[in-house]
């Protein structure tokens, strides 16, 4: 009875010290890069913008990737990626969890137009006029 009790003390005790928790964390976790990135335009200027900008390089070929937010006149922000490569030139909006690809069909002076389906895109500097139907939704460049 005594062996027994010794022992399970001992567990007890050992179980106790090992599963102290300690203050410095996890030492495996990757810590969290705390530099800023500074996003800059074509001219090299800093660009107030919230944006993120890539170029891929495959075979001689470039992509180029462009994400924006919008605001629509409700508050709601919509992720914006404009994405131009050799074959095609494309819009991806989401909002609510859904994205929306169309393609580019014309440019009309500073105004860009993307269609697929029945719904529309127009872009003209910082805004962004979603067209489907009779349901026209403005959207604005923002700054976050």
């Amino acid at each position: 009875m005594k062996k027994s009790l010794l022992t399970l003390g001992a567990v007890l005790t050992l179980t106790v010290i090992s599963c102290k928790k300690s203050e410095g964390g996890n030492k495996s976790i990757i810590k969290t890069d705390s530099s800023t990135t500074v996003v800059t335009d074509n001219n090299g200027k800093v660009d107030s913008v919230t944006q993120s900008s890539s170029t891929v390089d495959v075979n001689g070929q470039k992509t180029e990737k462009t994400d924006f937010v919008y605001k629509a006149t409700d508050g709601t922000l919509v992720k914006v990626i404009f994405k131009n490569d050799p074959k095609e030139s494309t819009v991806a909006i989401t909002s609510n969890k859904k994205t929306f690809t169309l393609i580019k069909t014309e440019t009309k002076g500073d105004e860009t137009i993307y269609k697929k389906d029945d719904m529309t895109v127009r872009v003209k500097g910082d805004s962004l006029h979603l067209e489907q139907g009779n349901n026209i939704i403005p959207l604005k460049r923002t700054k976050i």
